[in-house]
């Protein structure tokens, strides 16, 4: 996983077997800093609201906050839910960080203001990658069985809206916001 922090003009780069996240000045393309994060690494994200940069550690149930201005942990939030959280959308305009679990087929959602899990669902199995359509409001899950499955996300609450099989190994997912 990388995530973009603009702010800073830094690059965060996941390193699952290294356990450490890996930082890049976009400047320079040069490596600054190296997080270490004390478990394998899954997807990382930034969120615009407060700055910060977060990442699974998919072998302690983890939700990593890292402050891009000194690149130091700031935060650990245990996900008791999670088995392997590995993929991670955070959508900002409803402060939700939405968490896919490859070990046990769940996608939790948790609420970014209290830091607390606020829904849990099954998914297609081995979850990995996931997308948001802020026109439709939909949340989509690739899984690698080949199976996506989606839900509408409001500032309430995230509900299940469908599922399929798209084919093989759906390791994969994007949003085309023209179509």
């Amino acid at each position: 996983g990388m995530a973009w922090v603009p702010d800073v003009q830094k690059l965060y780069v996941s390193d699952e077997t290294g356990e450490t996240e890996t930082v890049i000045d976009g400047s320079t393309n040069r490596r600054v800093a190296t997080v270490s994060l004390g478990g394998e690494v899954g997807n990382t994200q930034y969120d615009p609201v407060s700055r910060h940069v977060f990442v699974n550690v998919q072998s302690r149930r983890q939700l990593v906050e890292i402050d891009p201005r000194t690149d130091t942990v700031v935060a650990r939030t245990e996900l008791p839910g999670a088995r392997g959280n590995h993929g991670l959308l955070i959508v900002p305009e409803f402060r939700l960080a939405l968490i896919a679990c490859e070990d046990n087929d769940r996608l939790l959602v948790l609420d970014m203001r209290t830091m607390k899990e606020i829904a849990a669902f099954d998914v297609g199995g081995t979850p990995d990658v996931l997308a948001y359509d802020p026109a439709l409001r939909t949340v989509y899950v690739a899984g690698e069985a080949g199976v996506v499955s989606m839900f509408h996300a409001d500032t309430s609450h995230v509900v299940k809206i469908g599922e399929g099989r798209v084919g093989p190994d759906a390791h994969v997912v994007s949003v085309d916001a023209a179509s």
